[in-house]
């Protein structure tokens, strides 16, 4: 099971990446996009997802994944219960999140420090 904690340990590393507190939620955006979202209780996190890999991302393992409510289906984004995840798994879904809202540059700089 992951934490707000544990994203907030990532999400502070990458480059342009802000934590904001809207609403009572604890959201991480680059700029004005936010890709990573909490709700209010904690227990799911929506993120950044292509909107044509969300169907087969939540068909394939739903009782992590599950699509968001019918009036942000425009955006891309999908849900995830948090006691589901693992570490490694929340670490590539936020990078990737992440990764769909910095330039391309950006990206590749960050992936650079990591080698």
């Amino acid at each position: 099971m992951i934490t707000v904690d544990d994203v907030r340990d990532l999400a502070s590393r990458l480059p342009r990446s802000s934590e904001h507190l809207i609403r009572d939620r604890v959201k991480f955006r680059v700029g004005s996009i936010v890709y990573v979202a909490f709700s209010r209780d904690e227990t799911t996190m929506g993120f950044g997802f292509p909107k044509e890999e969300r169907a087969a991302l939540v068909a394939a393992e739903p009782a992590t994944f599950f699509l968001p409510r019918e009036s942000d289906l425009r955006f891309h984004w999908v849900e995830a219960r948090m006691a589901a995840l693992d570490v490694p798994e929340m670490r590539e879904l936020v990078t990737e999140a992440w990764r769909m809202c910095v330039p391309k540059k950006v990206y590749a700089a960050y992936m650079e420090t990591l080698r």
